[in-house]
């Protein structure tokens, strides 16, 4: 059974003992392994400043000095990719981990591997973070992992360094771009895994989910390894166990027009409107004619009735998107297409106080198409999202 889903014992005494043990053991075994560019577009990422290509299944950085990152924040991982400069001599990049997003310059402060010539994966700002003859001309692989406060390298295969001293907790994983100083770059076959997430989605069949009242089969199935409700009339898709405090991360694509939704801490009738009720995390085709006149709280990754999304986000219909809600206690936070949208709590939306602390998660049929894929469920980082606040914010 899921880490994460396991219930809360009725003690309060017990609930945080055990909610604490739950989250160090789960961070230590779960994980989630994906491709974090698809060699086709740009889908996962956000791009500031410059400009980037496709070409033969690599990403290729082409001009300006900005900043090319991760729609996610990630905490402890393993990042894995190959780069090749582009030009003779001279060349310049980098790769940020655990970023926040550039304040007034192009690129963020830290924390930053160094792509530069006779100086590649070195830890800027590390002073541990140093190594010397494993680069060689053309592709390099790099596989970078980073748990806690320590960071490790492996370039081509083979150790490099290993540092302490990585103070913030959390925070984008990125290219550097310097097209002006320091030429083109090319990168390829780029892998996170996340370290404190499990999927819940095997890509493989529906285990771990079921229909709710009804056999699931009748309007979900897997197709290609995507997650797919065929839009037939049906049940919607529910987790077997309950959560609590948690984070989860998917990505969703729409048909023109296309209706669906998260529910969260819905209880086994699936009820998300009022109180003892969960909510729902909104999904729609934003741009279709027939949605111009909704109520801001129907847009997609609004909290439906609750906290509008702002701003709104969401790529064209047949685009996939990517979806992060976070939970802690009466504190949601989610994150669309790489943009924080909805920030809510008691205070700023008292109705949230009506609403569950813990039920199911769900995916709604709206007798529409809709895909899935990339489902992870792992601790709330709300926590780590304040503390970033605060050091990039004093």
């Amino acid at each position: 059974m899921n880490a994460f889903l396991r219930r809360r014992p009725p003690s309060l005494t017990l609930l945080i003992a055990a909610t604490v043990t739950l989250i160090a053991a789960s961070a230590a075994n779960a994980e989630h392994r994906k491709s974090l560019f698809n060699g086709e577009d740009f889908s996962g990422w956000t791009i500031t400043g410059c400009e980037a290509a496709v070409e033969n299944g690599a990403l290729v950085i082409t001009a300006g000095d900005g900043f090319i990152r991760t729609d996610h924040r990630y905490r402890d991982f393993i990042l894995e990719l190959e780069w090749k400069p582009r030009r003779e001599a001279k060349w310049d990049s980098g790769i940020y981990f655990r970023s926040e997003l550039p304040q007034d310059r192009p690129w963020p402060k830290k924390y930053q591997i160094n792509l530069l010539q006779n100086q590649e994966g070195n830890g800027i700002g590390l002073a541990k973070a140093r190594s010397k003859g494993l680069v060689k001309p053309g592709w390099n692989q790099m596989k970078l992992t980073v748990r806690g406060e320590t960071a490790q390298m492996e370039i081509n295969g083979k150790p490099a360094w290993k540092t302490d001293g990585v103070a913030v907790s959390n925070g984008y994983i990125g290219i550097q771009v310097e097209v002006p100083g320091g030429g083109q770059f090319e990168f390829r076959n780029l892998f996170v895994t996340e370290l404190a997430h499990e999927s819940i989605f095997d890509e493989k069949s529906l285990a771990g989910w079921m229909g709710a009242g009804q056999d699931a089969a009748k309007c979900w199935e897997v197709e290609d390894g995507l997650l797919k409700c065929t839009g037939a009339k049906g049940p919607w898709l529910r987790s077997a166990e309950q959560v609590d405090d948690f984070n989860l991360r998917l990505e969703y694509r729409l048909k023109d027009g296309g209706n669906s939704g998260v529910y969260v801490r819905v209880p086994e009738n699936g009820n998300h409107h009022g109180k003892d009720a969960g909510v729902e995390v909104q999904i729609l085709d934003d741009h279709a004619e027939r949605y111009k006149k909704l109520k801001d709280y129907q847009y997609s990754a609004s909290v439906y009735k609750i906290a509008p999304a702002d701003p709104r986000v969401s790529r064209p219909a047949g685009a996939w998107n990517t979806l992060e809600i976070d939970c802690r206690g009466d504190a949601y936070l989610v994150t669309h297409n790489g943009t924080v949208v909805v920030t809510a709590n008691l205070k700023s939306h008292p109705g949230l106080g009506e609403r569950l602390k813990k039920g199911y998660l769900g995916l709604q049929n709206h007798s529409e198409e809709v895909w899935f894929r990339d489902i992870r469920l792992g601790p709330s980082t709300r926590a780590d999202q304040a503390e970033a606040s605060e050091s990039t914010n004093p």
